[in-house]
């Protein structure tokens, strides 16, 4: 429920409202903009005297949420989401560039990538220091010695670092050493990972499952946001469906009807959605014209060597072709890279 108050409303009679809301044991969310004042409501709302609040003459409105997700949901706030990360932006006007390869292999690959990326305007430094593979016996990251590599990298660049987490157990390791906490789509419904990082303060960039619904990708978004974090970027990266040709089929559909249900900023993973470095190109411009807040793109400078993915990365003179390219598309959406 979703109570709207008007513009004049006075803060003791903000204050009120709220506070009898709590006492009645649902959880209380403000959003204020410019034209609206919000007091959203989420939990067991049936004690609620609805005919009492009409009556007060402040609320202009009471809105019902049909759907299952409370805090994900653009009634509950009807402005983008920005998300600030070390003074790189995700969300708005400013398309997020996160690159860089599959996984972190040495401290030359990982520093040499980002001093590329970073030259060709990419905003986040992307690199897995923890691998889920399908296979037990494929190469599974360097793990800590990988977040240690990233960390370097960072310090050298100064690009914000996004990395994948696997377990629960890392979260208190994680927090303090990754800028932006990536949770892979094979734990999108990991629901206990969900909830120790809905503890947490930290961007979570959370992957779409490999055949979840958008309902179901906004779902393990409430696990996080109901825990108290609110700083939720989504990531469509390719779902699975009966073509085998490419690794998954991108559905660009998604990102605006994810922007029309939600205000949380969506980006897009070309590389995993598609398996092939030549198809990284075309699905880049095609999801910033659709309107996606961000790409995540595998850059690797030896992809024929690559220890994981070499299939699906791009080189870093093809990757600064790319962001050329992106400009003027997003210049025709009114966005800045």
């Amino acid at each position: 429920m979703i109570i709207v108050l008007n513009q004049q409303t006075p803060q003791k009679e903000i204050d009120s409202i709220v506070n009898k809301m709590k006492q009645l044991g649902v959880q209380v969310h403000e959003s204020v903009g410019e034209t609206y004042h919000l007091i959203g409501l989420v939990g067991d709302t049936s004690r609620i005297d609805r005919e009492q609040i009409r009556a007060n003459r402040y609320v202009d409105n009471l809105i019902f949420v049909q759907q299952p997700y409370k805090l994900a949901n653009r009634l509950f706030n009807p402005d983008d989401t920005v998300i600030d990360v070390r003074g790189s932006k995700i969300g708005g006007g400013q398309i997020a560039i996160m690159a860089g390869p599959c996984s972190v292999e040495s401290e030359d690959q990982i520093v040499n990538i980002a001093e590329e990326i970073k030259k060709s305007g990419a905003t986040f430094l992307r690199g897995g220091a923890f691998k889920p593979r399908t296979s037990p016996y494929s190469f599974q990251g360097l793990r800590e010695e990988g977040l240690e590599l990233l960390k370097i990298a960072r310090e050298k660049t100064g690009l914000p670092i996004v990395t994948e987490i696997m377990s629960a157990d890392y979260v208190e390791k994680f927090v303090e050493d990754v800028d932006v906490i990536q949770v892979g789509a094979r734990n999108m419904q990991n629901f206990e990972l969900l909830k120790e990082l809905g503890k947490t303060k930290k961007p979570i960039l959370l992957k779409r499952g490999l055949s979840a619904t958008i309902e179901e990708l906004l779902m393990s978004a409430e696990y996080i946001m109901a825990g108290g974090n609110e700083n939720v970027i989504l990531c469509e990266r390719g779902i699975r469906t009966f073509e085998n040709y490419t690794r998954n089929t991108l559905d660009l559909s998604a990102i605006p009807v994810i922007k029309k249900l939600s205000h949380l900023p969506v980006i897009v993973d070309p590389s995993h959605a598609a398996g092939l470095w030549w198809l990284v190109e075309p699905l880049a411009k095609a999801s910033i014209a659709v309107g996606a807040d961000g790409l995540l793109i595998e850059v690797h400078n030896d992809p024929e060597n690559a220890r994981c993915d070499g299939q699906q990365s791009i080189k870093p003179e093809r990757f600064e072709s790319l962001i050329k390219s992106l400009r003027d598309i997003a210049k025709l959406e009114n966005k800045s890279i």
